[in-house]
């Protein structure tokens, strides 16, 4: 009977060196080269032949090294300059955005971030491509845009891209451009919630939707609409949704084509406030004299929604968290500059049902 080796006697089998977290100096040793190459290839700055490029990347897979980019960056006092471009809105939801946007920087100063807003007027496709042009990667290392697609804005963010600016689309997207990523929630997703929610609150009700949208152009709008009618169409035949009215970004406007459509259509049972002016639809409600208050859903979360959601005018507000906006541009846009990868995870923008019975606190 073979009795087992005792502890501590040698053993036949060679030992090895197990490296528990590879550093650059690993790196260096293994592909023979100095720590002074080993930087000019993770950094990617010129002057290394091909051969020696391989010979350092064969390390890194060898060793299965992985860069700590934030220290990296630290190390070099590098910060990240990004701008962002949305329209030239008076509106709540914007101020809310650019208020998520200063505080992402003000609680993560250690993330070395400048941003710079700008602001242009949303139907003056020809100014926001002016101003996209103007912009100098020397200067800049990240765009967020908010905007509408169109063939001049496309071509602008081609030309970005060409230059070494990676472009966040935010909000309302680009999908036809070149943008690297989009931030925002699933907008056909919106509109398919606010339908059902919208057929849930009128309780089999028989009777005509009235829906008021910013404009017709606006790809967000287009989605809301268009997944609101495949919820409605498909589950509530009860409802009988109009065309859609446009309030045009001017509160006057949408209180005035709201007012209209209401007195045109008497036995309405809802509103679909798809992204106008909530205020100007409250208004038109109280103006119509309407024997019924219409079930009333609404976009995003402002102090306006927020006290008629507590005033009982609106039942259901559809929103996405401003501060998780501005955090979740920013972290792909460090992501895009540093050639990591985006936590899609991290990144999905949650779509919000807010009511009454729920409704956070707006300070």
């Amino acid at each position: 009977m073979r009795w087992p080796r005792k502890w501590g006697s040698k053993l036949s089998k060679p030992s090895r060196t197990v490296v528990a977290k590879p550093t650059v100096n690993d790196i260096a040793r293994v592909a023979g080269v100095s720590l002074a190459t080993v930087d000019r290839v993770l950094n990617e700055r010129p002057g290394v032949r091909s051969v020696t490029i391989r010979k350092v990347q064969a390390a890194i897979d060898q060793l299965g090294y992985v860069r700590d980019t934030a220290a990296a960056n630290l190390a070099r006092q590098k910060t990240y300059r990004f701008v962002f471009v949305l329209p030239d809105w008076k509106g709540q939801f914007l101020a809310s955005l650019e208020q998520g946007i200063a505080e992402t920087i003000l609680n993560a100063p250690q993330n070395r971030t400048e941003v710079r807003t700008i602001r242009v007027p949303n139907h003056d496709h020809t100014q926001l491509a002016a101003t996209l042009g103007a912009l100098e990667p020397s200067k800049v290392d990240g765009l967020a845009i908010m905007a509408k697609e169109t063939p001049l804005i496309r071509d602008a963010i081609a030309d970005l891209r060409k230059r070494g600016i990676p472009v966040v689309s935010l909000v309302t997207d680009q999908p036809n451009s070149d943008r690297d990523h989009f931030v925002g929630i699933d907008n056909i997703a919106a509109g398919r919630t606010a339908g059902r929610l919208l057929g849930r609150f009128t309780g089999g009700q028989r009777g005509k939707v009235v829906v008021v949208i910013t404009n017709k152009q606006s790809r967000d709008m287009i989605e809301r609409r268009h997944g609101f009618d495949q919820v409605v169409g498909a589950d509530f035949p009860n409802l009988d949704p109009l065309p859609s009215v446009e309030g045009q970004e001017d509160p006057a406007h949408t209180e005035q084509v709201t007012l209209r459509a209401l007195r045109e259509n008497p036995d309405a049972i809802g509103i679909y406030s798809v992204g106008a002016s909530v205020q100007g639809i409250a208004r038109a409600i109280a103006a119509a004299g309407l024997p019924h208050r219409p079930v009333l859903v609404d976009h995003e979360l402002t102090e306006n929604s927020a006290a008629l959601l507590r005033a009982g005018v609106v039942d259901a507000v559809i929103t996405q968290n401003t501060g998780h906006l501005a955090r979740s541009a920013m972290r792909v846009l460090r992501a895009k500059c540093d050639k990591t990868p985006v936590i899609e995870s991290q990144e999905n923008i949650r779509i919000e049902i807010v009511i009454r019975e729920n409704l956070p606190s707006m300070k």
